[in-house]
């Protein structure tokens, strides 16, 4: 095939194929119809001398030649972007969609008021979260499926994956407002659990894969000692409302537990061990290092959880 012979309109057709894994869905990421897509992929099909994409169940899945092509056709739009991308950046300017990557607690604590920024100030942005448990963060950026991960540090983080830190995520128990034993205990919100009361407790963790072990854990097993778990469940939400109905407790981000008291019957206690915080970053593709507006979106998001005062946050007993 000559160079001079493709038509450059269906790289873009290819490179939202590959990202969306459907006709319709890539033609609402491109402003196209069903139909034309259906049509640039046959022009696709005899440009290449090769199906591309063969459909599995409800996607279409990309041939070994399509999975080849797919990085050199983002670089190359990549390019052309910068290229025709005005010098003056302005958000109210800006039509595109950004996939963010992160768990409910990126959804509940976070999103809401980004949602609002973002509308308010780039109106014709369209934010997508799709949750963490559906691949690796480094697979995910290099795959161009994800604009930004919001995620814990990756050890061994990949030479092509940027980072900047957001905030650090200190642990606190949560239980039941009214908990018999904390009661019995002569515990109020806020107080340390003593080490025994907390091993003897029955806990719930947030686990995407069912392990029942976790920082805590680790922790734990340095003082020779180990909880209970008795429940896993893959959102840090499940675990909340499993505690307010429950006599489970749960070890979870500071941030987050004090965000379920002003919705549940819940009350937050300090851990009775040093548990070390993790640190959540902002994660991207090298790609994006000088995007202008990749980069206005990672400050408004920095911005974001500032205001919400998200690296501060410690259990209370207010």
């Amino acid at each position: 095939m000559h160079f001079n012979a493709l038509d450059l309109n269906l790289v873009r057709v290819f490179d939202a194929l590959v990202r969306e894994r459907s006709a319709t869905r890539a033609g609402d990421r491109i402003g196209l119809s069903q139909p034309a897509v259906s049509a640039a992929l046959s022009r696709l099909r005899h440009a290449f001398n090769d199906q591309l994409f063969v459909r599995r169940g409800n996607d279409m899945v990309p041939t070994p030649r399509a999975e080849a092509l797919a990085p050199l056709a983002r670089a190359a739009l990549a390019q052309i972007e910068r290229m025709v991308a005005p010098p003056d950046f302005r958000p109210a300017d800006l039509e595109r969609t950004f996939t963010l990557m992160g768990s409910d607690f990126v959804s509940i604590l976070i999103m809401p008021d980004l949602a609002r920024r973002i509308a308010t100030i780039a109106p014709r942005v369209l934010l997508r979260l799709r949750d963490t448990a559906i691949g690796d963060v480094p697979r995910m950026l290099r795959e161009d499926l994800i604009d930004l991960a919001i995620e814990p540090t990756i050890p061994d983080r990949p030479e092509l994956v940027s980072s900047q830190d957001a905030f650090s995520s200190p642990f606190a128990l949560l239980a039941a407002r009214g908990h018999p034993a904390l009661t019995a205990a002569g515990l109020a919100p806020g107080d340390a659990v003593p080490l025994d009361l907390f091993c003897q407790l029955r806990h719930t963790l947030r686990s995407v894969d069912g392990t029942a072990t976790g920082l805590v854990d680790r922790a734990l097993q340095v003082l020779g000692r180990s909880r209970d778990v008795a429940l896993t469940v893959p959102h840090f939400q499940g675990v909340a409302l499993a505690v307010a109905q429950s006599d489970l407790v749960a070890a979870l981000p500071a941030q987050f537990a004090e965000a379920m008291t002003k919705s549940l019957a819940v009350e937050v206690y300090s851990l009775p061990f040093p548990v070390d915080a993790p640190t959540i970053q902002l994660l991207w593709h090298t790609r994006h290092d000088e995007d202008a507006a990749h980069r206005w979106l990672r400050q408004t998001m920095l911005d974001i959880i500032a205001a919400l005062r998200l690296d501060i946050a410690q259990p209370s007993a207010d």
